[in-house]
C-alpha cells in the first residue's frame, strides 16, 4: 500500500516538473543572445539525440534567448540556465559547455548516456550554482573536479547505480552546499563520510539512499549538521544502534528516513525532542523495546512508519497529541495490549495499519469518532475483536481494508454496506458464521479484491453475477450452481463448499464473450457431469482446478485450446479413458495431477516433451506397461507419483537425468515454484497438493516449493533398485514398497544427503543393509519391512532410532532395534574389511565362472552324445579301449613292481646269511 502511494506521489511529481521544464525555460525578454552562447549550445546540440524533438527551436537562425530550455540574463544576453531534463536524450555532453561563462543552473537528469563517465570538464565551470545530473545513466568514478565548483548550492547525482566514489575529500571546496544527492552510487571505500558532510554548515538536505554506508560512527559525540532539515540514509547496511550523536542535529528537522538499515536497539527517547519533525521512518530494521511515551511531543509528525521491526509493549496513548498525524504504519511488530482510545482524536489520520501484531482487547465505534479521513484499514493477524453496533455508520470511506484473522463475526458486518470507495476487502478466517446479506453481491460489483475465505459464511450464489476481478470464497457454506462471472473477473476460487450441478453448464454458458479468466479453483465441491469442449470461451486460464468433485467421461481432446495453462488438476474423480495427445499442445504446464481416477492404458510416450513440468502426479489410476523412459528428459521434474498403478517392468536408469532432484542449487525452490504462484495486490493464490511422504497423506500448499519426491510404491515393478539412483542427491523422499524389486540396496545410497523418507518394504530385496545407510541425518522414516535381509543391522544412533517394525519381516536380520540379536558367525558375516573386498569380489568372479565354464562344456559334451549315435558308438569304443589300455598297463607295471621287491629282499637276506 505504502509503496502504491509512493508511485502516484513519484508520477505527480514527474509530471509537473516536466510540465515546468518545457514551458518555464522560454525566453522571456526580448534581450538578443550571445553569438558565442549560441554556437556553443549548438555544438551541444550535435552531439546528443532528441528523440521526443525537444530542441527543434534550436535554429542558427533564431536567438537562442527564445529557444526552448535555455534562460538568459535580461541585461547581458548571456545564457545562464539550460534545463535538458526528461528529454530522453543519450550522446556526448560536449566540452563547448565551457563557452558558457555565466552558466550557473546546468540540468540533465533523467537521460541515458549510456554509462559512460560524468565530464570532468564540468569541474571548471565554476559559475555553477545548480548541477542536476542525477537518473542520466552515469558510471565510473565520480570526478574530483567537481570539488572545485566552490559556489555550487545544489548538487544532485542521485540514481546512478554504476558511479562511485574512491574518496569524498574533494567535497570539502563545497562549502556553500545547501543540497547534496548522491544516492545509489557506491561509498564503502568512504569509511570518514560524517566527518566531511558535517563540514558543510549550510546542508540543508542529504540524500545518500543505498550508498553501501555501513556505519554511522556511534563513536563522534558531536555531528555539526545543525541547518539540516532532511536526513534521507534509506537502504544501508548500519548493523548498530542508532548513535547518540541524533540528538544533537539541527532541531529544524522535518525529515529523518532510516529504512531499511539493519539498526538495532531501542528508539532513543532523545531522537523524539525535534519539535519540527513531520517523517520519521524506521520502518524495516531491527528495532526492539518500547515506542516512547514521548512521541507525543513530536507535535508536527505527519508520517511514523515503524513497520516490520521487533517492537513490543501497548501503542502509546500520547498518540492521540499527534494532531497532524496522516500516516500511521506500526505493521508487523510484537506489540501487545489494546489500542488505545486517544487513537480517535487523530482527525487528520489516512491509514491506520496495526496488522501482525499481539495486540488484544475490543475496537469498537469510540476509536473512530473523528477519523472521517480514513482510507486505509489494516487490523489483520491480530486478536483484536471488531465490535460495533449493527446499525453503525462509520465517519470514513475506506478505500483498502484488511481486517483478515481477527475477530469480527459471528454476524455479518453490516457496517460495510456503507463504504462505497472500496477496492481490497479482506476478511478471511474472522469468524463470520452468517447467512450472507442480500446486498452483498451488489455491492461487491465495484469492489476488485475480494476475499472472505475460511468462514462460515452460508447462501445460494446459484443465477448471480460476480464482478470482481479476484474472488476468493474458500472454504464457507455457499451452496447452489456455479455463479456466472463477467468478463472482468480473473480469479475465482469457491472451493471447499457444496457447488453442484453439471459443469458444462458452468463452462458453455459464457459463450462468444472474451472471458479473462486466469484461475479457476472450483475443488471440493458437488460438481457433476463430462467436461465439455467449451474450453475455447476460456483462453487466459493459467489454474484450473475441478479436483475433489463427481466429474466423469473422459479427458476432452478440446482442452488443448489452454494453451496458457500452466497447472490442471483433476484429482479425485471418476474420470476414465486415456491421456489425451493434444494435451501435449499445453506446453507451459508446470503441474498434472490426474491422480485417483480411472484413467487406463500406458502413461504416453510425449509426456518428456513436457520440458516445463515440475510436478507430475497420476497416482491411484489403472495404467499399465512400464515407466517410459522420455520421464528422465523432464529435467526439472520435482514430484514424480507414479503410485498404485499397474505398471510393470524395471525403474529406469535414467531417472538420474532429472537434474531437479540431483542439484541443489541457491533459492533454486523459489525460482522454479514462482511459475506455481499467482501474485496480485495484497495477495497470491498458491497451489496445493496431496502426496504420501512418509506413509501419511499430507497436504502441501506453501511448503510445496522444499518437497522432492520419487514415489512408484504400489506397482508390478521387478528387478533391482537401478545404482544411478543414488545420485539424485536433492531428494527428500523415495518410496518403492509394494513391488517385486529384487537384489540388494546400492551401496552408495547414503550419498543422497537431503531423504528423509525410504520405505522399500513389501518387495524381495536382499543382502546386507548398506553401512552408508546411516550417514543420512536427515532421515526420519524408514520402512525396510518384509523383504529378504541379512546380517546386522548396520550401527549408528541413525538406524538404531527407528523401532523394531521398520524392519520386520526380515528373518536374517538381528541387532538393534530387533529383539533378535547377533551370533559371532552372523557378525563375522556382517564384517566387510577394508582391502578385502576387492579380493573376495575377484576370487567369487573366478569361482563363478569355473562354475559356468564346466557346466557348459559338460553340457556340450553330453548334447552331442546323446543327440549323434556314430558318436556315441565311438566314444564308448574309444572309452573301452581306454579301459583295456588303462587296466593292461597298469597290471604290467604292478608285476614289475613286484618282481623288484622280492628281487630285493632276497638279496638282503644273501647277505645276511654270509655274514
Amino acid at each position: 500500500m505504502g509503496a502504491s502511494f509512493a508511485t502516484h506521489v513519484l508520477f505527480l511529481l514527474w509530471f509537473f516538473a516536466a510540465t515546468f521544464t518545457s514551458s518555464f525555460f522560454k525566453a522571456n525578454s526580448n534581450t538578443t543572445c550571445s553569438e558565442k552562447d549560441k554556437q556553443a549550445l549548438l555544438s551541444l546540440k550535435r552531439g546528443l539525440t532528441d528523440p521526443l524533438n525537444r530542441l527543434s527551436s534550436w535554429s542558427d537562425q533564431e536567438d537562442c534567448c527564445r529557444w526552448d530550455r535555455v534562460r538568459c540574463d535580461n541585461k547581458t544576453g548571456r545564457v545562464t540556465e539550460l534545463n535538458l531534463s526528461y528529454i530522453r536524450s543519450s550522446g556526448e555532453i560536449s566540452s563547448s559547455l565551457l563557452e558558457l561563462e555565466f552558466l550557473n543552473y546546468l540540468d540533465l537528469r533523467w537521460n541515458n548516456f549510456n554509462c559512460t563517465t560524468i565530464p570532468s570538464f564540468i569541474g571548471s565551470m565554476t559559475s555553477l550554482r545548480h548541477l542536476g545530473l542525477n537518473s542520466a545513466n552515469f558510471s565510473g568514478v565520480i570526478p574530483h573536479q567537481l570539488g572545485n565548483l566552490s559556489g555550487l548550492l545544489y548538487l544532485n547525482l542521485g540514481g546512478n547505480s554504476h558511479l562511485y566514489a574512491d574518496n569524498l575529500r574533494w567535497m570539502s571546496n563545497l562549502s556553500s552546499i545547501q543540497y547534496l544527492d548522491l544516492s545509489f552510487a557506491n561509498l564503502h571505500k568512504e569509511v570518514d563520510w560524517l566527518q566531511i558532510i558535517s563540514k558543510f554548515p549550510s546542508l540543508l538536505k542529504l540524500y545518500l539512499a543505498d550508498c553501501q554506508l555501513d556505519s554511522l560512527n556511534p563513536s563522534l559525540g558531536f555531528v555539526n549538521l545543525t541547518s539540516l532539515q532532511v536526513l534521507y540514509l534509506p537502504h544501508n547496511h548500519f548493523n548498530h544502534e542508532i548513535p547518540n550523536w541524533f540528538l544533537n542535529i539541527s532541531t529544524s528537522l522535518l525529515v529523518l528516513d532510516l529504512r531499511n538499515c539493519s539498526l538495532k536497539g531501542e528508539i532513543p527517547h532523545g531522537i523524539l525532542n525535534f519539535q519540527k519533525l513531520k517523517s520519521l521512518l524506521l520502518n524495516y530494521n531491527l528495532l526492539t523495546g518500547k515506542i516512547p511515551e514521548s512521541l507525543g511531543r513530536v507535535k508536527h509528525l505527519i508520517n511514523l512508519d515503524l513497520r516490520f521491526n521487533s517492537l513490543s509493549g501497548p501503542i502509546p496513548s500520547s498518540i492521540g497529541n499527534l494532531s497532524y498525524l496522516g500516516y500511521l504504519f506500526l505493521y508487523d511488530n510484537q506489540l501487545n495490549g489494546t489500542i488505545p482510545k486517544s487513537l480517535a482524536l487523530l482527525s487528520n489520520l489516512k491509514a491506520l495499519l496495526v496488522g501482525h501484531n499481539f495486540l488484544t482487547g475490543t475496537v469498537d465505534e469510540g476509536h473512530f469518532t473523528k477519523l472521517s479521513k480514513l482510507t486505509y484499514l489494516d487490523m489483520s493477524f491480530t486478536s483484536l475483536f471488531f465490535n460495533v453496533n449493527s446499525n453503525w455508520v462509520p465517519p470514513f470511506q475506506l478505500k483498502y481494508a484488511w481486517m483478515s484473522s481477527c475477530k469480527i463475526g459471528p454476524n455479518f458486518p453490516t457496517w460495510l454496506q456503507t463504504q462505497r470507495s472500496l477496492k481490497i476487502l479482506e476478511m478471511f478466517q474472522t469468524g463470520i458464521s452468517d447467512k450472507a446479506p442480500s446486498w452483498l453481491w451488489n455491492w461487491t460489483s465495484s469492489i476488485e479484491i475480494i476475499d472472505l475465505s475460511s468462514n462460515r459464511i452460508e447462501g445460494d450464489v446459484s443465477g448471480i453475477v460476480l464482478n470482481s476481478t479476484i474472488l476468493n470464497l474458500r472454504s464457507n457454506h455457499f451452496k447452489g450452481r456455479m455463479p456466472q462471472l463477467s468478463t472482468k473477473v480473473k480469479v475465482l476460487n469457491i472451493a471447499n463448499n457444496s457447488i453442484y450441478g453439471s459443469i458444462s453448464t458452468f463452462l458453455c454458458q459464457q459463450r462468444n464473450v472474451k472471458n479473462k479468466l486466469e484461475i479457476l479453483d472450483a475443488s471440493n465441491n458437488f460438481l457433476s457431469g463430462e467436461l465439455s469442449h467449451c474450453w475455447k470461451y476460456w483462453p487466459s486460464l493459467i489454474r484450473l482446478n475441478f479436483g475433489s468433485n463427481s466429474i466423469s467421461g473422459r479427458i476432452p481432446y478440446s482442452m488443448s485450446s489452454l494453451v496458457a495453462l500452466q497447472s490442471l488438476h483433476l484429482q479425485n474423480n471418476s474420470i476414465i479413458g486415456e491421456i489425451p495427445s493434444s494435451l501435449k499442445i499445453c506446453s507451459n504446464l508446470r503441474l498434472i495431477d490426474i491422480g485417483d481416477n480411472h484413467l487406463s492404458d500406458i502413461i504416453p510416450l510425449w509426456i518428456g516433451d513436457m520440458t516445463n513440468l515440475l510436478i507430475l502426479r497420476l497416482r491411484s489410476n489403472r495404467f499399465k506397461g512400464h515407466i517410459p523412459l522420455q520421464i528422465c528428459q523432464i529435467s526439472s521434474l520435482r514430484v514424480l507419483d507414479l503410485a498404485n498403478n499397474s505398471l510393470s517392468g524395471t525403474i529406469p536408469k535414467c531417472l538420474k537425468n532429472i537434474s531437479a532432484m540431483a542439484i541443489r542449487e541457491p533459492n533454486i525452490q523459489d525460482i522454479s515454484f514462482n511459475s506455481l504462484r499467482y501474485k496480485y495486490d495484497s495477495g497470491s493464490y498458491i497451489e496445493n497438493l496431496k502426496l504420501v511422504p512418509k506413509g501419511n497423506e499430507l497436504e502441501y500448499e506453501k511448503n510445496l516449493a522444499f518437497v522432492k519426491i520419487i514415489d512408484l510404491s504400489s506397482n508390478n515393478l521387478s528387478g533391482s533398485i537401478p545404482v544411478e539412483i543414488s545420485i539424485l542427491s536433492d531428494l527428500r523422499f523415495l518410496n518403492l514398497s509394494r513391488n517385486h524389486l529384487m537384489g540388494n540396496i546400492p551401496e552408495k545410497i547414503g550419498s543422497m544427503k537431503e531423504l528423509e523418507s525410504i520405505d522399500l518394504s513389501q518387495n524381495h530385496l536382499s543382502g546386507k543393509i548398506p553401512p552408508s545407510l546411516s550417514n543420512l541425518t536427515f532421515l526420519s522414516h524408514l520402512d525396510l519391512s518384509y523383504n529378504n535381509f541379512s546380517g546386522k543391522i548396520p550401527s549408528g544412533t541413525q538406524l538404531q532410532s527407528f523401532d523394531a517394525l521398520s524392519y520386520i519381516g526380515n528373518t536374517q536380520l538381528c541387532g538393534d532395534p530387533l529383539p533378535k540379536s547377533c551370533t559371532i558367525e552372523e557378525e563375522y558375516l556382517n564384517k566387510s574389511p577394508i582391502g578385502k573386498k576387492e579380493d573376495d569380489y575377484k576370487s567369487s568372479s573366478f569361482y563363478i565362472g569355473m562354475g559356468v565354464g564346466f557346466t557348459t562344456s559338460f553340457c556340450a559334451i553330453c548334447g552331442t552324445l546323446f543327440f549323434n549315435r556314430t558318436y556315441r558308438h565311438a566314444y564308448f569304443r574309444f572309452a573301452d579301449y581306454i579301459k583295456d589300455w588303462i587296466y593292461v598297463t597298469t597290471m604290467l607295471k604292478m608285476n614289475r613292481l613286484l618282481k623288484k621287491v622280492r628281487g630285493c629282499h632276497l638279496s638282503k637276506c644273501k647277505t645276511s646269511l654270509s655274514s
